[in-house]
């Protein structure tokens, strides 16, 4: 697991968890996480590991459209949380749930869809240029 997808996860378990005492915490939490981590992070996706894929795969693969897909809601989401200073506990909620749920789409399904469909010397160019962005 990469370091930004456990820093995720660790996130998204405060805004899951978040309480009347804790939801500013949490709240923080995440906007220190997301700008500009993990909207960079998406990014690197969308212009770097994507079109990778679709030299090899389908583009209208389920997990691909499901990623992105969630990405668009997830930048909502953040927007929304960024905009509103006291955001409610349910959205907080929301965001952690739905945020861990993409975590795992990509560790436990994209990744290893990349994995085993790119040649070996395109995923190592891939991780390469990933780092490097």
């Amino acid at each position: 697991m990469s370091d930004d997808h456990a820093h995720a996860l660790a996130v998204a378990e405060k805004l899951k968890h978040a309480d009347e005492d804790s939801a500013a915490e949490a709240r923080s939490a995440f906007l220190a996480f997301w700008d500009p981590g993990g909207k960079h992070h998406f990014e690197v996706e969308e212009t770097v590991v994507l079109p990778a894929w679709a030299r090899h795969g389908a583009v209208d693969h389920p997990a691909i459209v499901q990623m992105l897909t969630e990405h668009v809601d997830l930048r909502r989401r953040a927007a929304d949380i960024a905009a509103d200073e006291t955001p409610s506990l349910a959205d907080l909620h929301e965001l952690g749930e739905r945020f861990e749920r993409h975590v795992w789409l990509e560790e436990q399904t994209v990744i290893p869809l990349m994995v085993h469909t790119l040649p070996g010397e395109e995923l190592l160019e891939l991780r390469a240029a990933v780092e490097v962005a």
